[in-house]
């Protein structure tokens, strides 16, 4: 992992590199312009200071995932349907996956 100076990682969980490579290059191809992406951001994270989080950085790039599930839903990527579906079952994946080992969705994940 990537680190800000050499000591700390700049990502604390792998799945938060992944959401920051997803929406810089969900950009890039051109589904939202940057603008847009900050406004989805200040806006899930404003909700989510509203509804009680405490804003001490540990939730950030859950506030980042949610405000691109919501943007590319409202850009018609994807459905919040679909979303979810696929949300569940890498849950699912994960659930019964041993530590250490990749993740795997199986057709059974979805049901």
């Amino acid at each position: 992992m990537p680190t800000n100076d050499g000591a700390e990682p700049v990502f604390r969980e792998p799945w938060e590199a992944h959401a920051f490579a997803l929406a810089v290059t969900l950009h890039q191809q051109g589904l939202f312009t940057w603008p847009e992406w900050a406004d989805a951001l200040a806006r899930q994270i404003t909700a989510a200071q509203a509804a009680g989080d405490a804003d001490r950085g540990d939730t950030y790039y859950r506030h980042w995932l949610a405000a691109l599930e919501a943007l590319v839903a409202a850009k018609g990527a994807s459905t919040a349907g679909e979303l979810a579906r696929y949300r569940d079952a890498w849950d699912r994946a994960a659930d019964r996956t041993p530590h250490g080992q990749p993740i795997e969705l199986r057709a059974h994940d979805f049901g």
